[in-house]
Formats: C-alpha cells, structure tokens, sequence
C-alpha cells in the first residue's frame, strides 16, 4: 500500500467527491476532476487530505504524487494567486497590445497589417500597461496557459531568431 497525506492549511476548505477536488479559499474557487486509473482513492480526513492505493507501482505512484501536486497548486492559488509578467520588445516596429473580452491583440507587429490574437483562457485576468503584460489568476493552468498563448502568438517563422528578436517574452513567473 502507497500513500501521501496533505495537511489541509486554515481559511482554506476542501471538498473531495470521487475524483473530484474542490478547494475554496480566500480568492475563489478552484475545480480539478482527475482521471483516475486502477484503484487509486482520495479521501479527507480532518485537516489532511489522504491520496492512497493499495497497489505500490511506480506508475501508480508517479500518479500520485501528480494528484498531491495539482491539489498543493490549487491550494496555493485560492490563498496567494499566480502572477505572470510578459515584457513586450521590438525593435523597430512599435507593438501595441490591447485586450478585448477573451482575446488579447497584438497589433503591428513586425509591421505586420492584421493583428495576432492570443486567448485568455478561463478566468485568467491580463492587464497591459506600456511595454509590461501581467496575466494573473487563481488556477495556474489558466494562467500558464494564457502567458503561453500571448507568447505563441508573436512567434516569428521563415526568419532568423538571432536578428528578429521582436516578440511578447514571459519574464518572470510566481505566486
């Protein structure tokens, strides 16, 4: 038999039905279903959450210890959030970033006529202010997710990366 305890800290409720995990706390509410294989279990136990099996297998362990991560992740965003900051750089063509709804635009870049969109995903929050992007939020797949998007969307293909360095880069990342 494997398993992990996750002591459960206080302002901070947590709700286990299944494979179901809902953790709410001072910010907000975090959802998570986990797709559970073999004979895996999650319980709440007073002020721990227990994720157990009774097989010791390294998948089912990895398994684990995945499930304890994505619960301490949740917990960390409804106590302290996730922030993201993007730095916009350009050399000559000057980029301007503008968000409308769920889509960031970026326009200009590298001269270009049509904007490049980016999706917000979930209830990730993104605020421009000059050359700085922060993207911020509770569950830090959206976050993450979004931040990836708005860089993706400045990718430069066909040309060499050593002289076009224009683009959106993540900088820093934290809680």
């Amino acid at each position: 038999m494997y398993s992990r305890e996750l002591k459960i800290p206080d302002g901070v409720e947590i709700k286990v039905e299944g494979a179901k995990v809902e953790v709410n706390g001072p910010k907000g509410k975090v959802e998570r279903k986990f797709v559970i294989t073999g004979d895996i279990k999650i319980k709440k136990e007073g002020n721990l959450i227990k994720v157990f099996s009774e097989s010791d297998r390294r998948k089912v362990k990895a398994l684990i210890g995945t499930i304890i991560a994505h619960i301490k992740n949740a917990i960390n965003g409804v106590t302290k959030g996730y922030i993201y900051k993007l730095k916009v750089v350009y050399s000559h063509f000057p980029i301007t970033v503008k968000v409308e709804g769920d889509k960031v635009l970026i326009q200009n870049f590298l001269g270009e006529r049509t904007p490049r969109i980016a999706k917000i995903v979930g209830s990730a929050k993104v605020e421009v202010k000059g050359p700085e992007i922060t993207v911020s939020g509770i569950d830090k797949e959206e976050v993450g997710q979004t931040a990836g998007n708005i860089e993706r969307a400045c990718r430069i293909v066909g040309k060499d990366r050593r002289r076009f360095m224009d683009g959106i880069w993540i900088v820093k990342k934290g809680e």
